[in-house]
């Protein structure tokens, strides 16, 4: 069921194979470890996704497919949970995580305005970046882990639900010819 599941929402790994900004990683790409999707490449994959949305860079997508390539994960996977930190969610996130840090830090939280300019971030840096860094990777990390054993446990659940349900099967009608399935 969750593979079934995920491989509707997955790109076609040809569609990503051809992307010009993973190039970077060669031939490296056409391992098939790499496409594979069972329990642990997804909830690898999850951990990966996950703990790369709260990465406060430009190119966590390329980040994440390194990640994917390095720990051997699903990697379309990997790449597309990233986007869960989108432009419209993405304040939100980072906001939270900024506020989580200065919770942990016992920094009083400094007022939200937020001008785009390279100054206003230069400047910015040095009284909300540590707690936002902070933030961000407490957030990583208990995401990715929540993602990684959130989709094990799952996968689990539905493999006994499964093997349940043919028992069953198999009880209620004995004398049933066998699937070659």
């Amino acid at each position: 069921m969750p593979r079934k599941f995920i491989q509707r929402f997955m790109p076609d790994h040809e569609l990503i194979k051809r992307q010009k900004a993973l190039r970077i990683f060669g031939n490296v790409l056409y391992n098939p470890n790499l496409w594979v999707l069972n329990r642990r490449s997804a909830s690898g994959a999850f951990a990966v996704g996950l703990f790369m949305c709260f990465v406060p860079l430009p190119s966590q997508m390329i980040m994440a497919a390194g990640l994917a390539i390095m720990f051997g994960v699903n990697l379309p996977l990997s790449v597309a949970l990233v986007w869960i930190s989108n432009p419209v969610t993405m304040p939100i996130m980072f906001y939270l995580a900024y506020k989580l840090g200065a919770w942990i830090m016992h920094i009083p939280a400094q007022p939200f305005h937020f001008e785009l300019s390279w100054e206003y971030l230069v400047s910015q840096m040095s009284t909300i970046g540590p707690p936002f860094l902070l933030g961000c990777a407490i957030c990583a990390v208990i995401f990715s882990a929540l993602g990684y054993f959130g989709i094990r446990a799952l996968w689990r659940y539905s493999v006994v639900r499964s093997w349940q349900k043919r028992k069953l099967k198999i009880k209620l009608n004995p004398f049933a010819k066998k699937d070659a399935s």
